[in-house]
């Protein structure tokens, strides 16, 4: 199982981004899964968070501006970036609780994180 997030880039303030995280491998569901973000120098923070039942909940800096969504045929899960200010520049990571079949046919739940896909918001 992997996950593979996309979607950084170069955006200007009041810009919006949209990122992607898809998992891979023989997935059988996804439950909880979320968005962190890590600073040059800093630790690495809580962004957006969602559960299979589509409650969600959000780091109070970023809330009302980006929403954590999921399509779960394809396996990905979505963060929309709007009104980015320039404190949003960061790497940002996903992280997710994968339920996922093993070579004899036994399902297993364990977490993973995606490599990180940098976002920079500057003019």
């Amino acid at each position: 199982v992997q996950l593979q997030a996309s979607g950084g880039g170069l955006v200007q303030p009041g810009g919006s981004l949209r990122l992607s995280c898809a998992a891979s491998g023989n997935i059988f569901s996804i439950n909880r899964v979320g968005w962190y973000r890590q600073a040059p120098g800093t630790q690495r923070d809580f962004v957006a968070g969602g559960t299979g039942s589509g409650s969600a909940d959000y780091a109070a800096s970023v809330k009302g501006r980006f929403t954590i969504s999921r399509d779960n045929a394809k396996n990905t899960v979505y963060l929309q970036m709007n009104s980015l200010k320039p404190e949003d520049t960061a790497v940002y990571y996903c992280n997710g609780d994968v339920v996922y079949w093993s070579s004899k046919g036994i399902l297993y739940e364990n977490n993973y994180w995606g490599q990180g896909t940098q976002v920079t918001v500057s003019s």
